[in-house]
């Protein structure tokens, strides 16, 4: 039995590069800035009360799934479409 190999179909989609680091960071900071600055507005108040490492616990307990699973992934599709029309140009 053979085994089948792989063949790019012509009008498959490109895929960018991934993104360097220095494109990484500027995506992650704008994804945690807002989020980070909407927790505070949203929850300041009750998170002035507690102790340093209990409100940072809080903080990135809310935070790391809304950038990770919310955020980035629509940051890294805004980025593919702006690099795959940056170089049909």
């Amino acid at each position: 039995m053979s085994n089948p190999t792989t063949v790019a179909h012509p009008s498959a989609p490109h895929r960018p590069s991934p993104p360097s680091k220095h494109q990484l960071a500027l995506m992650i900071w704008l994804s945690v800035f807002p989020t980070l600055t909407l927790i505070n507005f949203a929850l300041g108040d009750w998170l002035v009360t507690l102790p340093t490492p209990l409100r940072t616990l809080v903080l990135t307990t809310v935070a790391v799934p809304i950038v990770i699973y919310g955020l980035m992934p629509q940051l890294h599709k805004v980025r593919a479409r702006l690099v795959t029309r940056s170089t049909h140009n």
